[in-house]
């Protein structure tokens, strides 16, 4: 088995996140026995739950890089709405905009929302696929701070007075979504 995993993801600031997270340093890509390299791949999403996102990400990048990968599916959902957008707010947020997905929760007095964050890890073509979900409560705020990364601007952490957006790199990666399941994720490869 290779001892280098595909994270499949074109995003510098995801990339650099994942690997400060598993590795805990910014710097460094091993985890473990593993060494985490990055591709962009145009997969093909499908609609359903999160996990069924997530599973068919794994397999399809797992039968183009031909061996180990992680993919990663990130949400938002509104409490109000189910926990809709959800896998689809990355399309919600290109064509509303950040303004746009804080009106859509103006006729509502509950502004809670779910940022979930649900890794898919495949050892290679065929091979069964692992979850890690993370999940951090909030709500969704008007923007504040920097909105160069997703919808990081308009989502304010449940005990917190600041937005991912404000917060510290350092802080955000000790109680995001995507710690949560990095986290989970981790443990998982040091005991492979």
């Amino acid at each position: 088995m290779s001892n280098s995993i595909t994270f499949v993801t074109g995003n510098e600031n995801k990339l650099k996140e994942v690997v400060a997270i598993l590795s805990g340093s910014p710097n460094d890509s091993k985890v473990g026995k593993f060494t985490i390299v990055n591709k962009s791949l145009d997969l093909d999403e499908i609609q359903g739950t999160i996990e069924e996102v997530t599973i068919h990400k794994a397999k399809s990048a797992a039968q183009i890089i031909n061996g180990p990968v992680l993919v990663e599916d990130t949400c938002l959902g509104f409490e109000e709405f189910n926990n809709l957008p959800g896998p689809y707010i990355k399309w919600f947020v290109k064509n509303l905009g950040l303004q746009g997905i804080v009106k859509m929760l103006s006729g509502f007095e509950n502004k809670s929302a779910n940022a979930i964050c649900t890794f898919g890890y495949c050892k290679g073509p065929n091979e069964k696929v692992e979850l890690f979900q993370g999940i951090t409560k909030g709500s969704i705020v008007d923007s504040r701070g920097p909105t160069n990364f997703g919808w990081d601007s308009i989502f304010q952490p449940e005990n917190y007075n600041q937005t991912y957006a404000e917060m510290d790199k350092v802080e955000k990666n000790k109680i995001s979504h995507r710690f949560k399941a990095l986290d989970k994720l981790k443990n998982y490869l040091l005991n492979e």
